[in-house]
């Protein structure tokens, strides 16, 4: 089995969680008056999921919270993320709240607290509900007041008990994937002309953290999905198509947060964001902290003169991959790499948290226990480059685990296994893998090491 990495590398009250998402684990699509998100309509189109399944039951979440509860408990982690769906809290994304949802999560939060592990909510995981995205989505800059709206509503029955708070997750994918080339929901080929979603969505975050904010919680900040952009070539023409990636991919998300402005995307012949009065200013001063999502560095060269796009992502060459083969490369330096690359350009960067980082590996869909030592070799190099990257001075105090549990992997349906819990999906019967006993261990030596650290002052 994989070495634990040592302690020594990280700070003492460093800390530990997992994550799943509401979509991919509850299952009771439209139970108890929630409405129709932009991924219930997505799902049904022919060929859009790959194995044809539909999300439900999935984990059945929804209907059996204790189990993930207790789940996360073992493992004895210090917060666990999850999601709340905007569209069973508002079925049309307007008006008033579906009151059961707010029970179940005020339930389910009530559950955490009471097993000793803090509840760390995202409000948007990609489920917009369907009236949303009919009139507009995130193209439109009235969805930001609707998500504020929403943001409120939520918080004023839970922010009594939640203290920190996600607002939006991977906004980069919903551009890139749901709006730009239509691999994920809500299904659109816009190519460039989806770049305005990214300004929408920003503001949206920071108009929540308004909201949360002035009812009283104490820290709000989103997780952006990041990625180490490689050229293939080391020519002109793979170092600029490398450079454009890293800014529609990167930068153009985390600038305006960070630095108060947009890259210069007039000098790639793109057109401005649609920004107006105060705007920058309100994203700039609306994160407590960073999150960041990392899986993989993305390797680019220069395209065809003939394509829409001016670069091709293509396989990193002389690294492993994971269940998803070329598509996603093992390289854990590059997340070292990546945190210490965004440390030099913002010096006073905030507190990062990683809020996504772990791998899918093929294993069997029957209950069974698997001894997962790519997935902990996996985690364990990309800990390691946590800890190296804090070593140089990147204020990282969270590593979050994706996944607690196998779940629905969007548009790869059930055909890919995250977890650190086998999910039979026919019984749903969940059985802790070996990278489960491994993960709780890792935090148990954590926490006796940063015990006797104190016990020697």
């Amino acid at each position: 089995m994989t070495a634990v990495p040592t302690r020594s590398s990280l700070p003492a009250g460093f800390r530990w969680s997992a994550a799943t998402s509401a979509f991919q684990i509850e299952g009771a699509r439209g139970a108890e008056g929630s409405g129709r998100s932009i991924w219930d309509d997505y799902l049904e189109a022919p060929g859009a999921i790959k194995d044809g399944s539909t999300a439900d039951p999935a984990c059945d979440s929804y209907r059996h919270p204790e189990a993930d509860v207790s789940l996360a408990a073992g493992l004895g982690l210090d917060r666990y993320r999850f999601s709340i769906p905007w569209a069973r809290v508002q079925p049309d994304g307007r008006g008033a709240a579906n009151t059961a949802a707010l029970d179940h999560y005020s339930r389910f939060v009530d559950l955490l607290l009471e097993a000793g592990v803090a509840p760390f909510p995202t409000l948007y995981h990609w489920e917009m509900p369907s009236a949303v995205d009919a009139d507009g989505g995130w193209l439109r800059r009235d969805t930001v007041e609707r998500f504020a709206d929403y943001a409120a509503i939520v918080v004023d029955r839970l922010g009594d008990r939640v203290a920190q708070w996600y607002t939006l997750n991977e906004p980069a994918m919903t551009t890139l994937q749901g709006y730009a080339v239509g691999a994920l929901a809500p299904g659109k080929q816009l190519l460039f002309d989806a770049l305005p979603t990214v300004h929408h969505q920003l503001l949206a975050h920071a108009r929540a953290a308004e909201a949360i904010r002035s009812r009283g919680s104490a820290q709000v900040g989103l997780v952006n999905n990041h990625t180490w952009v490689l050229p293939l070539n080391d020519t002109a023409e793979d170092r600029r198509a490398a450079a454009l990636y890293d800014m529609i991919h990167n930068r153009v998300f985390s600038e305006p947060l960070l630095a108060g402005g947009y890259p210069d995307l007039a000098a790639w012949g793109l057109p401005a964001m649609p920004v107006q009065d105060g705007d920058l200013e309100a994203i700039r001063a609306s994160i407590d902290f960073y999150g960041i999502n990392f899986y993989n560095p993305t390797t680019v060269t220069a395209a065809d003169a003939s394509s829409p796009i001016p670069f091709d992502i293509v396989p990193t060459p002389g690294v492993a991959v994971t269940g998803f083969g070329p598509e996603w490369p093992i390289m854990p330096e590059a997340l070292r790499d990546l945190l210490i690359d965004l440390h030099a350009r913002h010096p006073h960067l905030p507190p990062v948290i990683i809020g996504e980082n772990g791998a899918s590996f093929p294993e069997p869909d029957r209950a069974a226990r698997v001894e997962d030592a790519d997935r902990i070799g996996y985690l364990a190099g990309h800990i390691a480059a946590v800890g190296e990257a804090i070593a140089a001075g990147v204020p990282v105090e969270e590593f979050t685990v994706w996944s607690l549990l196998d779940n629905w992997e969007w548009a790869d349906g059930y055909t890919q296994r995250f977890g650190l819990v086998h999910v039979d999906f026919e019984t749903g019967e969940r059985t802790p893998k070996a990278s489960y006993d491994w993960y709780r261990d890792l935090i148990a030596s954590a926490r006796s090491a940063a015990a006797r650290q104190e016990e020697t002052r």
